[in-house]
């Protein structure tokens, strides 16, 4: 029979509509956990201490264990296997990769509950209201660890062990001091397009940077007024600057000039964070008493 004004979805009775929400419910919740697995996967990969690794595949095994669940739920109900891709979820640094997760989890969340109130099959009912009750509990602990990454950013003196290319990488802070201890200090920064750290002179430290991310100048020299070593840098070059030496570093390139900096000993307060360049500006001149004048520390 033909109905012109109708879609096949007005000729199912009310319990057979739930179940076609419900199955759909289901493919696209195998689809997010497996797309979950993986994100928490790579982001315990990038986890700055052992709290925040540990938690992070015990959240990976969760959302593993619950696409298992739903999967085998779909296949019962279909006598198929579900088929699809595994879309990998973006995310540019560590602390966006937990926000992105919590958010995503709320989602989740409200998804499954919503999805306990379209059936009255128990089996079904208790693997939605589990993946619903685990997202909230994960959404809860991804804010924690979000929480307590931002308080303390700076993981000295305590041992540390990091992938310093990522940290790098995912650094958009003028400067951040990354771990500070009584004789060395490691800091993370990225130089805007055409900006510069600042000529400047250390009398008391040695200073090594390495790059990670784009190409600049580096000059060196005595005398602020004779910078007589000059050098192209890129990615991958290290630069050494003896304590004493008038120094500045240069982005002469088309994106960020991302790069660390190990000082010893410390240059900068422990925790230290300077978004902007001019956030860096003015805490020298409140720290040190030193004033930027235009090219050069003074």
């Amino acid at each position: 029979m033909y109905y012109p004004y109708h879609t096949y979805a007005d000729h199912l009775s009310r319990g057979e509509q739930d179940q076609q929400q419900v199955l759909k419910l289901l493919f696209s919740g195998i689809q997010s956990k497996a797309a979950a697995v993986d994100f928490y996967s790579r982001m315990a990969g990038l986890a700055p201490d052992e709290e925040h690794r540990s938690n992070l595949v015990r959240i990976a095994e969760d959302e593993r264990e619950q696409w298992q669940q739903l999967t085998g739920l779909y296949t019962s109900m279909t006598g198929a296997e579900p088929m699809y891709n595994v879309q990998q979820v973006p995310f540019y640094s560590y602390l966006e990769g937990l926000q992105r997760g919590y958010e995503s989890e709320l989602e989740s969340y409200e998804h499954y509950r919503l999805g306990t109130l379209l059936t009255s099959n128990p089996a079904i009912y208790e693997t939605l209201l589990n993946a619903c009750m685990g997202d909230w509990e994960h959404a809860d602990c991804l804010n924690h660890l979000k929480s307590s990454l931002e308080s303390r950013m700076d993981f000295g003196p305590e041992p540390f062990a990091v992938n310093i290319d990522d940290a790098t990488l995912q650094n958009n802070n003028f400067r951040t001091a990354l771990w500070t201890g009584q004789h060395l200090q490691v800091t993370l920064m990225s130089i805007g397009v055409g900006e510069d750290i600042g000529l400047e002179n250390h009398p008391n430290l040695d200073q090594f940077l390495r790059i990670e991310q784009g190409r600049g100048v580096v000059q060196m020299g005595d005398d602020p007024n004779n910078l007589n070593f000059q050098r192209n840098v890129e990615e991958d070059f290290a630069i050494v600057i003896p304590a004493g030496k008038w120094h500045n570093l240069t982005n002469t390139g088309n994106e960020p000039l991302k790069l660390y900096s190990i000082y010893a000993p410390p240059q900068h307060p422990k925790g230290t964070v300077h978004k902007t360049k001019a956030d860096a500006m003015a805490a020298e001149e409140a720290e040190h008493g030193r004033k930027y004048f235009g090219s050069f520390w003074g």
